[in-house]
């Protein structure tokens, strides 16, 4: 990508320097560059899981704590944004969702009008201007220090919610889904302290009743989703208590 501004035409949008990247029919636009990891995009039905679950309210909590930590009229970025769930209930200015999932994308172009929608690979140079973001959510997605610094302005905030260690159990250990990692929070400090230092930190830990059908829609839409595992639901009761358990921490970049 050139970085350069982009201008905003009907049906495209157009950098200073002309390179031109039109607006698809589902209102986004795709930035992607090169070759992407492969397993990192969403499929449609990872992206169908997660729209229904999502949709019905289980993970509301979260939302309401990432709305929180987003002030009003600010720029708000979601690195990894999925269908925008999150983003969507944040915002209350303007929103950018990043994705490399085209499927997922075409969802969160809908989930809110002041939303713009990217296909952009978290991995590489974000399509994002320095200092352009107030906040920068990233929920339950990969992570870029480096460009997550640049593009926050100075004293933004990144927002992270990773896994906690009982997070979907009993499910974890009734179906086989890929574990949290041993040390995950420590991992995080380490990725992220070169560029952020911790400013909040919340665990947020609730009990959900799920059917099968909503069970399903959990497994689908994780990364269990990648791996063929035989989703044994018969061998749950119906429905189920699960343990939703959340590591919610707000960043400020050093310097």
């Amino acid at each position: 990508m050139c970085q350069g501004s982009f201008s905003l035409l009907p049906e495209s949008v157009v950098c200073t320097h002309k390179h031109g990247f039109d607006i698809a029919k589902q209102g986004y636009v795709n930035l992607l560059t090169g070759s992407t990891r492969p397993g990192t995009a969403d499929t449609p039905a990872m992206v169908a899981a997660r729209d229904d679950f999502l949709a019905a309210g289980y993970y509301d909590p979260i939302a309401a704590r990432l709305a929180d930590l987003c002030g009003p009229g600010q720029i708000v970025g979601d690195a990894g944004a999925g269908t925008g769930f999150y983003l969507a209930k944040a915002i209350k200015g303007v929103g950018l969702a990043l994705d490399v999932s085209k499927h997922a994308l075409k969802r969160a172009a809908r989930a809110h009008p002041r939303i713009g929608a990217v296909a952009a690979d978290v991995w590489k140079p974000l399509p994002v201007k320095d200092d352009a973001l107030d906040v920068l959510l990233n929920v339950f997605a990969p992570r870029n220090p480096g460009e997550f610094a640049r593009v926050l302005k100075p004293g933004g905030m990144l927002v992270t919610v990773t896994p906690g260690p009982d997070h979907l159990s009993p499910l974890v250990e009734r179906l086989g889904l890929l574990r949290v990692e041993e040390d995950k929070e420590g991992r995080l400090a380490a990725a992220l302290g070169d560029w952020f230092a911790i400013a909040v930190q919340d665990r947020l830990g609730f009990d959900l009743e799920l059917g099968h059908k909503a069970v399903a829609e959990v497994v689908g839409m994780g990364p269990s989703a990648w791996h063929d595992r035989e989703t044994r639901l018969d061998a749950l009761p119906d429905p189920v208590t699960v343990r939703a358990s959340v590591l919610i921490t707000g960043w400020r970049p050093r310097g």
